[in-house]
Formats: C-alpha cells, structure tokens, sequence
C-alpha cells in the first residue's frame, strides 16, 4: 500500500509525517537526535514494519521540522509526541496503538507515556540509558512507573546502554520488559561502516513483530 504524507498540529507548529499503512496495530516512530523521519534508517524499519502487517507512523520534532539541530525543551518532543499518537489512532480504526523510536525518539516516547498517553506498549530502538562513559547517570527513573509492556531492541556495542547497566534496569522492570540483544552492533545497530542503514533499520521489524503478536 502507498504511504501518505500528512502534517501534523503540535504545540510548536505543524510537522511533516509519513504513514505507511497495514491492517495490524499502529506504532508511532520517534527519530533520533541527529536525523529526521527520512533517515534511511528510519525509513527502512517503517517500511518493513508495515510489511509485518504493523502500522507506522513516521513524523519530525519541530526542531528538526525548523531546521535545527538541538532537540527541543523535553516539554515541546511529549508534546510533538502525543499529537503524532493522536493521529495513528485517529488512523487506526481502533486497533491498538504502541509507541517508540530510534534513540531519543524511543525515549521522548517513554516520557509521553509517563505523562499518560495510553500506549498499548513501546518499543526502544538503542534506548538512551545513558550518555557514552557517563554511567553514573542513568535515565530510568520514569520507566519503572510505566505498566505496559517495553521491548528493548539493544546493540550489544552501544556505548548509550552498557549492558550491565541496562540489564539493571531490565531486572527492575520484570515481567514488563522484553531485552533482544543485537550482538555486536553500536548505538545505530551497525557492525560496520559499510552497513547500509535502510537495511539495517528494516532486520530489526521481524524482532518488533514476534514482540506484538506474543505480548498483544
């Protein structure tokens, strides 16, 4: 099925989004810090997520919308967040509706589902645990108050999630979380500096799926 582009109102102005249609459930995709929704990355799990049968929505924050490359006030992505959400399940047709992203998307999505957006379950490609070295602060807090279930898709190479750490992490949050560790993949789940990224994002949509069909 073809993908529309729409734009979508959030409270910082309109931003461009992408939705690749299928008949399953829908899952929001938030980008990383660097790159936008057309990162081939992203791109690629989009399109092969839909092929798995499960919707997704693609869409910009409104820094990377305007052209800049700071991430916006933690307030402003929720809120980006949570209008993105409002328009998979606007598109939906009630199915359900699950939230994540690559990195800093997967984690502003954990945030809005913190704040109460009612995400059937979230999905963390290389979730941000920490900055590179930095182990000594960890951004978990908010996690352990969140019900549904979370997969974490994790590049055992990923200087952002020392497995150690992580898998702390993991153990708090119990029955909730599901670990998939990618076994000598970084931060983007590559291995080399040859990987094509549009591939590599589009290995990781199998994973997603067995996740949805066994826990929703």
């Amino acid at each position: 099925m073809s993908v529309l582009h729409l734009k979508i109102p959030t409270p910082k102005g309109d931003v461009s989004a992408v939705w690749h249609p299928a008949d399953g459930p829908a899952l929001v995709v938030g980008h990383g810090a660097g790159a936008g929704m057309d990162h081939p990355f992203i791109v690629g799990f989009c399109e092969a997520v839909a092929d798995e049968g499960i919707a997704a929505l693609r869409f910009n924050f409104p820094y990377m919308e305007a052209g800049r490359r700071t991430p916006d006030a933690a307030k402003n992505a929720i809120g980006a967040f949570r209008s993105a959400f409002e328009t998979a399940g606007d598109r939906s047709g009630g199915r359900p509706v699950l939230g994540g992203g690559k990195s800093y998307g997967g984690r502003i999505a954990s945030m809005a589902a913190a704040e109460g957006i009612p995400a059937a379950a979230l999905i963390f490609l290389g979730y941000p645990l920490h900055a590179p070295g930095k182990t000594g602060q960890i951004r978990d807090t908010h996690l352990y108050d969140l019900t549904m279930p979370m997969l974490f898709l994790h590049g055992t190479k990923d200087p952002f999630a020392e497995p150690k750490e992580l898998a702390k992490v993991i153990g708090r949050l119990g029955d909730r979380a599901t670990l998939v560790d990618i076994d000598g993949a970084g931060h983007s789940f590559e291995r080399s500096r040859k990987d094509d990224p549009r591939v590599v994002g589009a290995s990781l949509a199998p994973q997603v799926a067995a996740f949805v069909r066994e826990r929703l």
